[in-house]
């Protein structure tokens, strides 16, 4: 079996937003592929703070996705060891690899468990007031000034003629500078949402706003975790 299981997206997040079914899972299984081993260790504290840490396997699964470890791990999936699969936020294979080894898990006819729990890209969607039938996640934005210039407004022109709300993210180291290319390279009147630390029970910040009126309200997002949603 491998369990598709939720992280929490801040460490603030309240243990209730959870299905008692995470913690269960985590205390059953003792084999992971996760993106980083840090984040995962804290996230399986999180879940079960009595579940000993040293008794874990823990295999990295990166955007590389090809090391000795791993052809290991997938001998002891066939041979019948219940594995789980943990992003370092929100739920895996979603922006980041794990769906590389679900296909495995397919392929090799093992059944495959997906686990609720919150997904950032979602929750920003619902909460934005925009088009939730017709979207697209774009994922990281090009870093070339150029062809990150080439793909906002390719999303502008795609919501103008289509309608379809257009979702993406940035590392948060960069989230400022990526609102000044918003401002400088969109319409004044296409409306963006952010939400950025969504769960924190203090620090959330989920707003939807008008390019033109968001230039004079320039929200403080500097390393912080953010979706961004655009539409009409």
């Amino acid at each position: 079996m491998l369990y598709l299981l939720p992280a929490y997206l801040t460490p603030d997040s309240p243990t209730d937003f959870f299905a008692p079914v995470v913690r269960e899972y985590i205390m059953r299984v003792d084999f992971y592929f996760v993106e980083n081993e840090k984040t995962a260790r804290r996230v399986i504290r999180f879940f079960a703070p009595e579940k000993a840490l040293a008794d874990l396997r823990l295999f990295l699964l990166d955007k590389h996705a090809e090391n000795p470890e791993l052809e290991e791990a997938k001998k002891l999936m066939v041979q019948g060891i219940d594995f789980g699969l943990l992003s370092e936020a929100g739920l895996p294979c979603i922006a980041d690899p794990g769906n590389k080894i679900v296909r495995w898990a397919h392929e090799r006819r093992i059944q495959v468990c997906p686990v609720s729990g919150p997904s950032s890209i979602i929750l920003a969607l619902i909460s934005s007031g925009f088009n939730g039938q017709n979207f697209s996640f774009c994922g990281y934005l090009p870093i070339d000034k150029s062809l990150r210039r080439a793909f906002i407004k390719n999303m502008e022109k795609k919501i103008l003629s289509t309608g379809y709300t257009q979702i993406f993210m940035e590392t948060p180291y960069r989230n400022v500078r990526l609102l000044q290319d918003l401002f400088c390279f969109l319409s004044p009147d296409i409306r963006l949402c952010i939400a950025a630390n969504i769960h924190h029970p203090k620090e959330e910040l989920i707003k939807t706003l008008c390019i033109e009126d968001w230039k004079n309200n320039v929200p403080k997002i500097n390393k912080v975790p953010a979706i961004f949603v655009l539409g009409v």
